[in-house]
Order: C-alpha cells, then sequence, then structure tokens
C-alpha cells in the first residue's frame, strides 16, 4: 500500500471563473479555469496509486470524479494534459471521450423522440436521402433506429480515421453509406457494435433537424446540461484547453477525423462528464434543465433486444447494461481511441457515478473506476476479490471439433462498393483454413475461433480499393453458417504506430462445393 501524504488532502486551488456567453459567437467565453478538487479522504490510497503512475510516467495524465446522491465527492486530476507545453491538467481539461461519445449521440435522438420528431421502430433508411442501407440479408427495411442505436441492426464493425498529416481527407456521410453501409446479418439476429452505426444516428440528428450534428449537440445536450467544457471535435474556441493525444511510446498523435463523428468525436471534461452521469442517475440538478424525461432516461438503460446480446452485456439505447457486475445492476459505457481512454460508470440504484479520463492508451481508468466503486460498496469489492481470483486460476480449454458442416471446399465472392472480388477457401478435418482470393497466393487463415455456427480468423490478402491504398493492413473474416453456405464480413484493419486507422468491411458470400 502507498503512504498517505495528507498535506494534499487539505490543497484547495483557486482560479478565476469566466462566465460564457450563450450566444454562438461568444459561446466559449466562460471557459472554466479553476481546480476544483472535492475530495473524500476513503479514496486516499487510489489516490497515491494514480500519483505514483503519473509521476512514473506510466500515462501522461489522468482525470477522476465520483458523485454519489447528487453529490460531487471526489473530482481531481493528475499528470500533464501537454507534456511540451508543461500544462497541467485540471477536471475541466477536454479529453477525447471516444466511444463515450455514443450515450451523448443517444441522448439527442432521444430529445428528437421526446419532441415527436423520430420514431424509434421507423427504419434509419426513411430518415435519409439518396444513399441508403443496403441488405446482403434480411431485409433493410427492419434495420429499424432502436437497433441501430443496440447494435443489432445488421450494420458490422468500421472505424474510419483521417489524420492531418496525411493526403487522405474525410468522404461525406453520404457516401460512407454507399460504401459500407451494409447489413451482413439480418436485422434483429445478433448484436455487433458498430461506430457506423452511431454515425448514423448523428446523420438522422442532422437530417430531421437541419442542423449540423456538432451545433445541434450543443443547444440541445452540452449547453441545457451545463456542460461549458464539451465540444464536437476540438474546436477552436476550446483547442487550447484540451490534452494532446499521445501514443504507447509517449509521442503526440496528428489531430484527426471520423467519417462517424457521432460514435466518437466528442471532447468532455471529467467535471462535464460527472454531471452527464448524474443527469442520467436522475439527480436533477438546479442548473440542468431537464431535457429528458425521467421516463425515457429510463428507457435508455433498459430498452434492448434481449435475443442479441452483446458479449457479455445488453445494450440499451447508447448504454452498456450488466445485470450483475459484482452483485450491481450497471449501465456504463467505455470508450478506447487513437490516445485516449474513457470510462463512466453508474450504478443507479446507489446513486453513484464514476468517470475516469486519461490522454494514452491504458486500463488504468477501468481498474481506478473498480477501486474507487469497491471503496464505496463493500458488497461490490468483496465480488470483485472473487471473481479476480478464480479469473487466476485459469480455465480449461476444450477444443471443439471443426464441424462437419464446414469441411470442404467453399467458393464464393466478396462484394466491395466498387468491384468483386472472387474467393476459394477450404477447410481441413485437421484444422487447416486455407483461402485464396482471385489472383492472390493461397494463404492460411490464422487466430482461427469458431463455434457451429460461426467461424472468425486473420488472413494477409488485399482488397484493392481506394481506401484501402492508405496503409498496410490485415484482413479479417467472420461468416456464418447458413445451410449451404458462408456469409458475412471481410474486413481491412489498419494501424498505425500501433492505435487504430481504420476498419473497412465488405460483404462475403461462399458456397459449398459438392
Amino acid at each position: 500500500m502507498y503512504k498517505k501524504n495528507s498535506l494534499l488532502f487539505f490543497i484547495i486551488f483557486f482560479f478565476i471563473i469566466h462566465i460564457q456567453s450563450s450566444s454562438p459567437q461568444d459561446s466559449n467565453k466562460r471557459l472554466l479555469t479553476q481546480t476544483q478538487i472535492h475530495f473524500n479522504n476513503r479514496f486516499h490510497e487510489v489516490r497515491n496509486k494514480v500519483v505514483n503512475v503519473v509521476n512514473g510516467g506510466e500515462v501522461p495524465s489522468l482525470s477522476i470524479a465520483a458523485a454519489k446522491d447528487g453529490k460531487i465527492i471526489w473530482e481531481e486530476a493528475f499528470g500533464w494534459a501537454d507534456k511540451e507545453k508543461k500544462t497541467k491538467a485540471t477536471p475541466h481539461t477536454l479529453y477525447s471521450l471516444a466511444s463515450v461519445s455514443k450515450p451523448f449521440t443517444a441522448t439527442g435522438l432521444m430529445v428528437l423522440l421526446q419532441k415527436g420528431l423520430i420514431d424509434l421502430e421507423n427504419p434509419v433508411n426513411d430518415y435519409f436521402g439518396e444513399a441508403k442501407l443496403t441488405a446482403y440479408e434480411g431485409n433493410a427495411a427492419d434495420a429499424t433506429v432502436k437497433r441501430v442505436l443496440n447494435h443489432t441492426s445488421g450494420l458490422t464493425e468500421h472505424f474510419n480515421h483521417f489524420f492531418e498529416d496525411e493526403a487522405y481527407r474525410c468522404p461525406s456521410m453520404e457516401d460512407t453509406i454507399r460504401r459500407y453501409g451494409i447489413l451482413v446479418t439480418p436485422p434483429g439476429e445478433i448484436g455487433a457494435y458498430s461506430n457506423l452505426g452511431y454515425g448514423i444516428i448523428g446523420y438522422i440528428i442532422s437530417k430531421v433537424t437541419g442542423q449540423s450534428y456538432a451545433q445541434f449537440m450543443k443547444e440541445e445536450i452540452f449547453l441545457p446540461l451545463g456542460l461549458t467544457h464539451t465540444s464536437v471535435n476540438k474546436s477552436k474556441a476550446f483547442e487550447k484547453y484540451a490534452a494532446t493525444l499521445y501514443n504507447k511510446r509517449g509521442f503526440p498523435i496528428p489531430s484527426f477525423t471520423s467519417d462517424s463523428p457521432a460514435a466518437g468525436a466528442i471532447y468532455s471534461s471529467v467535471h462535464d462528464l460527472i454531471r452527464f452521469g448524474m443527469f442520467h442517475l436522475k439527480n436533477h440538478l438546479p442548473d440542468q434543465k431537464q431535457i429528458l424525461s425521467d421516463k425515457n432516461i429510463q428507457k435508455m438503460q433498459s430498452d434492448w433486444d434481449p435475443n442479441a446480446l452483446y458479449r457479455d452485456d445488453y445494450y440499451g439505447l447508447g448504454w452498456l447494461v450488466d445485470e450483475d457486475w459484482n452483485g450491481y445492476r450497471v449501465v456504463y459505457h467505455h470508450g478506447s481511441g487513437p490516445g485516449a481512454t474513457s470510462m463512466l460508470f453508474l450504478i443507479p440504484t446507489e446513486g453513484l457515478t464514476v468517470a475516469v479520463l486519461c490522454n494514452s492508451n491504458s486500463m488504468l481508468p477501468f481498474e481506478i473506476c473498480d477501486e474507487i466503486v469497491s471503496l464505496l460498496l463493500p458488497r461490490f469489492a468483496e465480488n470483485l476479490r472473487k471473481r479476480t481470483q478464480e479469473a487466476g486460476k485459469g480455465t480449461v480449454r476444450r477444443d471443439l471439433n471443426i464441424p462437419v458442416e464446414f469441411i470442404g471446399k467453399w467458393k464464393g465472392k466478396i462484394k466491395t462498393y466498387d468491384r468483386e472480388i472472387g474467393v476459394k477457401m477450404l477447410i481441413q478435418e485437421d484444422g487447416d483454413f486455407h483461402i485464396k482470393l482471385q489472383d492472390q497466393l493461397e494463404t492460411l487463415i490464422n487466430n482461427v475461433s469458431y463455434s457451429r455456427f460461426f467461424i472468425f480468423g486473420i488472413f494477409n490478402g488485399k482488397i484493392p480499393t481506394r481506401d484501402n491504398e492508405r496503409r498496410p493492413y490485415v484482413l479479417q473474416i467472420f461468416v456464418i453458417l447458413r445451410d449451404n453456405r458462408l456469409s458475412g464480413r471481410v474486413t481491412a484493419s489498419a494501424l498505425r504506430d500501433g492505435y487504430d486507422a481504420y476498419n473497412l468491411s465488405s460483404w462475403i458470400e461462399l458456397k459449398k462445393k459438392n
């Protein structure tokens, strides 16, 4: 355990608070520059751990906040928002939220629902222009707004980042939908996390309101909730208050944009994020407008498809929900992107929310979140300890024999947005999976996992589209057995210096040869 430095617990730093104008031109003039440390002495061990890991250079900075029963009980930042400029992080420093943007976007959509401008049961295509989703499995009309929100629409894995030091520029949402708006499973069949789905939700917001996604979120979500340090992307007015993103070697990452900004482009401070969490705990803070009824807040945390389990959790309307996380029902979202890790964690029955932000990729935000909750809830701590012990024992893995339905020769095609590519696959009884794309060399599929109905693996090959020319990539294949055919996706997955650059998917279908 770390030693306690009691002097640190009683220091409060006061700076000038600028009052922000509500007009668009002056909206960033009341940026808070105050560092307020709300600190409860019970957190001293966690705090000492954070001080040690930040001082040791494991991460550039961490910003932490916890609230209980409508009151912030800990709010503090550690380390450097910008190492090169020697800018210290504060609770009002803006961090990339990555996928914690999704609950914000879903909240925006629910505001339109409450105003009667959106029907969750309508097909998303009803709200589009000329570009429409293409269904290779199932019916596009069954890809409803609600199914897109809870990742059961049939859309697949997708992200596409464009860095300022590269020549390539972000396409329009219409072009992204034309190229990658493909349903590879029937809507409602399975849960498959899709950033493109939330990009589409942002696009719907824009089409319905006639405003940009960024402007709508500012006027209808951020300002009414008093989130004065929250923005879509790093706007110029907020740029100097935003934490620099760092890669795993500790070097700054260039600024970037995404073709699906509503999925992960929001920047926010830990102070604003904890207040957003408190709003979703129905705390009714006096300086927050109740933009959603308690009924609709509850709907976001409970309206999922029970037949489409997403990993071990359910995905509601913008929130992951675990019915038994160390003995409690929890509502949460985490995020990870180039140079960013985020966690927002709610336990509604306990009136508790925790937020942790970091300007690099690290598991620390998740560990710190668990430790904070453990200090407040002994039952959570005991269940976490037991679960950790069980995980440490390991499990015996019994390899499933390859189902006989998979064994044999398969032939089909990959369909990209601008061409078709012939493909052959051979699955042998000895466990080897071979694949050959058109005139390319035959290769093995590696890291294969499978069940009685799906196959997943990674292999080397080329999907020759212009979008894939930007950098080297590997291919992922995920196919589902449907009678005598396999169908699903092939995804070009590229990294840049160890962090995500793009995952771009195309449709694949194979039929078994007699």
